[in-house]
């Protein structure tokens, strides 16, 4: 089973593995990604994620569907933090429950890296100085379309 979150609510990394693990299965992994308190030399002191939420859980229901043709996975849960995330705070989660534990530790890392490349949420990083930056996620396909473009 697959399963999708896109929520304003604080991530708790015991309900996303809860909702992966299986008894047929002997490995659960775990991604998680946080907040931290600085880039390139400026300390950040939040994020701010916005979505095409529609399109973004159709685009994870996909990522979920990939996965599933390159590993033998049992579950799957995506869960992303929309709105304010401060430092040290959860951003995404993402588990994967498995028989052992290989496919799940590939399938995991398969899984953040197609959500960065393909799934339309946008981060903010707001700053101590009252400053902010959209960020660009090098992976994504439409950034690499355009730098494409800027080196022809």
């Amino acid at each position: 089973m697959d399963h999708i979150k896109l929520t304003q609510e604080v991530l708790s990394t015991g309900e996303v593995a809860d909702a992966v693990t299986d008894p047929s299965c002997g490995a659960v992994s775990l991604f998680v990604g946080t907040t931290r308190n600085n880039f390139q030399g400026r300390r950040v002191v939040r994020l701010e994620y916005e979505a095409y939420e529609e399109m973004a859980e159709k685009e994870m229901r996909a990522i979920c569907r990939l996965a599933r043709e390159k590993w033998n996975i049992k579950h799957i849960a995506i869960y992303h933090r929309m709105g304010v995330v401060p430092v040290l705070e959860s951003s995404v989660i993402i588990a994967v429950s498995s028989t052992h534990r290989r496919e799940s530790l590939e399938a995991t890392s398969f899984l953040i890296d197609e959500l960065k490349a393909r799934v339309p949420i946008w981060k903010k990083e707001m700053y101590d100085d009252g400053g902010g930056d959209w960020k660009k996620n090098k992976e994504c396909a439409w950034n690499k379309e355009e730098e494409k473009g800027k080196n022809s």
